[in-house]
């Protein structure tokens, strides 16, 4: 009998094939939401959260034209955030921080000080130096101008001062804090994206914010020199308000200095982040409730949701009554409040994900590759890239989030560490949202303050000097930290190393 024909065994369905996307296909995703996020948050005031979570989807949807598996993209998705995921944990502890620090009276003590220090004659030199001492140790630049802010502009129009040269400089002091206080969600979203160390990256940003300030402060003297203040010297009603509830309110003790000096101990010493901002929150809810008298509960809910002047109810005080500039103050913290930070920052990571797993940042990158090649040119487009998002968006978090991204790699490739990106962008992202007009930043300083934006925005000088400043280390090569250069490839497949590990020219 004839031998049967062996019996053929099943293929395995073929996988679909996976297209290498053109330098406009990959360009697509990125500009669907960046014209999402212009759209939605400047004429349409949408959640930017919600913007990203659509672009999300697009991006998605393009990833599977291009042949990506939902695996695939969850892959992507994964990695982001696993990368990602102690540093968040940071940011998160940093509202229960906030809110213990308020109910043990760290932060209304700090206030109460920098407020009695103030010498009318130097209304503008102190309008920067006391906020950026508050902004610094409570880490929120619209609380500083809110509380401490308020009360300067205030004192600079009883001086006669010009308004617009102080808002200038409480703007320029608030967002001081707001680029360097371990406190702050920006401080920390910016190692975050760029995958830096927090405490590194704050270290790293001395080398271009204190130059900054320093120039600011030869300025604000300069120009303090022109004011005539006249004979209505000392703080006004509201300020003594505020200054005369706190002192009611809360028990100024020495001990309330622990709370940060545990975080500056363990900055100095290089301990982890967590841990020390945990301990740093203990030590203050045990002050809040061995020296304030404030309850456990008290205690609990100050950590969870954050301070309400309503805990003041036991202690005597009447919420409605309180200072509107004191309510300001108080009402905040809490891991509840960074909520919203934190969904950014996982929907950013989202977008980011999947167009990395679909290839489009490789595309994109190699594209940049050929053109940007020193590091000077590197940090001038990243300077550039997060000014151009703040100018489209007005929201400080993109600032860092869009450029964070997509620069990420180009300084890994060019032995570049991360701190030199997440320092970039907090130069010129984070405090350039303030002086957009449109922006939420822009709007709330021009609101509080009483000044339009573009009237202080000339004297907030410290807000772009640290993007000069960047640029100018990006072309000296002075502060910037180098590591071994990460090896890509070109299009043809042979590794490529990059040219500009040597000291930067110009």
């Amino acid at each position: 009998m004839p031998e049967s024909a062996p019996a053929e065994t099943p293929s395995a369905p073929a996988e679909t094939p996976r297209r290498v996307p053109t330098f406009a296909q990959a360009l697509t995703p990125v500009v669907v939401m960046i014209a999402l996020l212009v759209t939605g948050t400047v004429v349409l005031d949408l959640a930017p959260v919600i913007l990203l979570i659509v672009a999300s989807t697009f991006a998605g949807a393009f990833a599977l034209w291009l042949g990506v598996s939902w695996e695939e993209m969850l892959t992507g998705i994964r990695r982001k955030i696993d990368s990602t995921m102690p540093a968040l944990l940071i940011l998160i502890s940093i509202g229960m921080l906030t809110g213990t620090w308020m109910i043990s009276g760290t932060i209304p003590m700090i206030v109460d000080f920098g407020l009695r220090v103030i010498a009318p004659d130097w209304i503008v030199v102190v309008s920067f130096l006391v906020t950026v001492v508050v902004s610094t140790l409570t880490g929120t630049s619209w609380g500083s101008v809110g509380t401490v802010g308020v009360a300067l502009i205030s004192v600079a129009g009883g001086l006669g001062a010009s308004l617009p040269m102080t808002a200038g400089a409480i703007v320029a002091g608030a967002y001081f804090g707001d680029k360097m206080s371990p406190l702050s969600d920006t401080t920390n979203l910016a190692p975050v994206v760029a995958g830096a160390n927090l405490f590194a990256h704050i270290r790293h940003l001395l080398y271009t914010t204190v130059p900054a300030a320093l120039v600011s402060l030869v300025l604000y003297f300069l120009l303090g020199l022109t004011q005539h203040p006249s004979s209505t010297a000392g703080t006004n009603k509201d300020t003594e308000e505020l200054l005369d509830f706190l002192g009611k309110a809360f028990t100024f003790s020495p001990l309330l200095f622990l709370p940060p000096l545990v975080v500056l101990v363990g900055a100095v010493l290089r301990k982890p982040p967590l841990p020390t901002i945990i301990l740093s929150s203990v030590v203050a809810a045990v002050l809040g409730g061995v020296v304030q008298g404030f309850s456990l509960s008290d205690l609990s809910t100050a950590a969870s949701d954050g301070f309400s002047v309503d805990m003041l109810a036991a202690h005597g005080f009447d919420a409605h009554s309180i200072p509107a500039a004191a309510q300001t103050l108080l009402n905040r913290g809490g891991l509840a409040s960074m909520t919203s930070v934190v969904l950014i920052g996982l929907a950013g990571f989202a977008f980011a994900g999947i167009i990395t797993e679909a290839g489009c940042m490789d595309v994109l990158m190699a594209r940049l590759l050929k053109r940007v090649r020193r590091t000077g040119g590197i940090v001038l487009a990243t300077v550039g890239s997060s000014i151009g998002v703040a100018l489209a968006t007005g929201t400080s978090y993109l600032t860092i989030l869009i450029p964070g991204e997509g620069f990420k790699e180009v300084y890994a490739r060019h032995g570049l560490e991360p701190k030199n990106l997440s320092r970039t962008l907090e130069d010129s992202g984070t405090v350039m949202v303030p002086l957009v007009p449109w922006s939420e930043a822009g709007m709330y300083m021009s609101t509080t303050l009483g000044v339009a934006t573009l009237s202080y925005a000339p004297y907030a000088f410290l807000c772009y000097l640290g993007a000069v400043f960047a640029v100018i280390c990006g072309y000296t090569g002075f502060g910037i930290a180098r590591s071994a250069p990460a090896r890509s490839r070109t299009a043809t497949g042979d590794p490529a190393t990059d040219p500009a590990t040597g000291p930067a020219t110009v």
